[in-house]
């Protein structure tokens, strides 16, 4: 091997007494609102009513801000002062948090087509004390005399016994920019795309698995990389004595297939499409016995995708099922949305009449002590959103005395 030589003297350090011009940096702080919206339908006007006062109607949760919020409809009001002649309605701050600064509008779509909606906004126009701050989770703001019930009934917003309503949350977020000193795109990651072709063609494949008559190819290596039970199956000590083809009994083939999709491209192929139907019970069918699959394998973050899955797509049918699933794999955040789902009074008595009910009777009964412990809750949260009203917006003003006047749109 050559030697390096420098036939130049390194720079010495500079005697001058001449100082280096004086450096100079900026910073930007940029404060912005990210926005989301929520469309809130409400079908049975009619028999919401004569609910009582502070009794409320709930949305389903949504995420703007990385907060949760959710829009509350009380069709006979919520002060009792009011005796029913108003109908309010109000935006929560349904997750926890400290002083969120927001911008809100709420919005009763006209549903003639003349678009001459009634809307209430904080946004397009300069608030003088700035954007309203919710303390703590169960904050509120919007209006407890929104619209006088005899005028609304008769009105172009209630169409076919419906309500539609629209909400806007602004979640006030601030950031600090410096100088950027490069800008290279580096393009994503294609190893998933790689090792997937390398699935597809079968090239230099050493395993098979036989699985209901179906036989799969493999490799060993990027199996036992992928998932620590592979790895003892295939290379421990109890490894399988047959490695060349292995029989899986407790799986079906189109999982097995998607398990292998996922081992091989680090995603989910679409679930609907492998199922052959848009059937979202046929693709939660599937998702349910992957997440099963996923647990058995130590597959975690294909188990978590799955948890996604199930969790969009609750439902009276597949929900009993998905919470006994949800409880014997230990997946807490799954268990936690289908309890609140099933706690809510209009989906309590159709969840009981399925059989999939039945099953979570059967083989996860403590899960029912849970599920009375969240119905109960429901309960006692109506009582405590009616102690904030003092610090809550009641007819579009809080506790400063800032107002936001309605406007048609």
């Amino acid at each position: 091997m050559g030697t390096i030589s420098f036939h130049r003297e390194l720079p010495k350090p500079s005697t001058s007494s001449s100082s280096p011009p004086p450096s100079s940096t900026s910073s930007t702080s940029q404060t912005e609102t990210v926005n989301g919206s929520h469309q809130f339908k409400i079908s049975g006007y009619s028999l919401s009513k004569g609910m009582g006062w502070g009794k409320y109607i709930a949305s389903e949760t949504f995420m703007v801000g990385g907060y949760e919020w959710a829009i509350y409809f009380y069709p006979d009001g919520k002060s009792a002062e009011d005796n029913a002649s108003y109908v309010s309605l109000f935006i929560a701050l349904a997750s926890e948090g400290t002083d969120v600064r927001a911008l809100f509008e709420l919005t009763l779509l006209d549903q003639s087509g003349k678009d001459h909606h009634k809307v209430h906004s904080h946004f397009g126009r300069t608030l003088e004390s700035g954007p309203y701050a919710l303390r703590y989770r169960g904050s509120m703001w919007g209006y407890k005399r929104f619209f006088k019930r005899t005028l609304l009934e008769t009105s172009d917003y209630l169409k076919d016994d419906c309500l539609s309503i629209s909400c806007c949350v602004g979640v006030v977020k601030s950031h600090t920019e410096g100088p950027k000193i490069y800008s290279i795109v580096v393009p994503p990651s294609g190893l998933g795309q790689h090792f997937g072709r390398l699935l597809e063609s079968g090239k230099g494949a050493d395993v098979r698995f036989e699985v209901h008559g179906e036989i799969f190819n493999a490799h060993k290596l990027v199996l036992a990389a992928r998932s620590p039970v592979f790895r003892a199956q295939l290379f421990g000590p109890l490894k399988d004595r047959n490695t060349q083809c292995i029989r899986v009994e407790d799986m079906e083939a189109p999982v097995f297939k998607t398990l292998l999709h996922f081992i091989y491209w680090d995603a989910l192929p679409d679930l609907e499409e492998l199922v052959g139907s848009t059937s979202k019970w046929a693709s939660t069918l599937l998702a349910q016995h992957l997440l099963a699959a996923a647990d058995c394998y130590a597959l975690e973050r294909l188990k978590l995708l799955c948890e996604a899955k199930l969790c969009e797509g609750v439902a009276i049918n597949t929900v009993a099922t998905t919470l006994a699933l949800a409880e014997q794999h230990n997946c807490l955040h799954l268990k936690a949305v289908c309890l609140k789902f099933v706690a809510l009074p209009e989906n309590l008595k159709a969840v009981m009449q399925t059989d999939g009910f039945e099953y979570l009777k059967k083989s996860c009964p403590s899960v029912l002590t849970e599920l009375l412990q969240y119905v109960a809750r429901i309960g006692e949260y109506s009582v405590i959103a009616c102690g904030y009203q003092k610090e809550t917006l009641l007819d579009g003003c809080d506790v400063n005395g800032r107002r936001v006047k309605p406007r048609l749109q």
